[in-house]
């Protein structure tokens, strides 16, 4: 089955955003994390921190820009999904620090947003 217009899209921002945060020092750990309860676009780290990644990519700042559609439900499916992650790679031991960044690409431009959304 082929790959529509808009999932080859997707993963060339994906592919642009893992570039783009290597270029800063962060190394990839896993690419589109699937979970029943959601996906996570790029796991990476950074120093001792675990990343998981929300890539967003828009043509034009319109309506918000990519950031901006970012909302509530799609930031509980995210943390669902970053808590099975964590239980599939670590157990109930001991979790690493972690933290939840966006990479917003409006037309050619490049927002990284540290810190995006906590976790709780």
């Amino acid at each position: 089955m082929s790959a529509t217009l808009r999932q080859r899209l997707g993963a060339l921002a994906e592919q642009r955003a893992e570039a783009f945060l290597q270029a800063r020092g962060l190394q990839p750990i896993a690419r589109n994390v699937r979970f029943r309860g959601g996906e996570i676009d790029l796991v990476m780290r950074d120093a001792d921190e675990v990343v998981f990644v929300e890539v967003r990519a828009r043509a034009s700042r319109g309506w918000g820009g990519a950031a901006a559609s970012i909302d509530a439900r799609k930031r509980r499916r995210l943390r669902l999904a970053a808590q099975l992650y964590l239980l599939q790679q670590h157990g109930n031991g001991h979790w690493p620090a972690c933290r939840f960044d966006v990479v917003a690409i409006d037309a050619d431009s490049v927002d990284w947003i540290r810190g995006a959304f906590g976790s709780g």
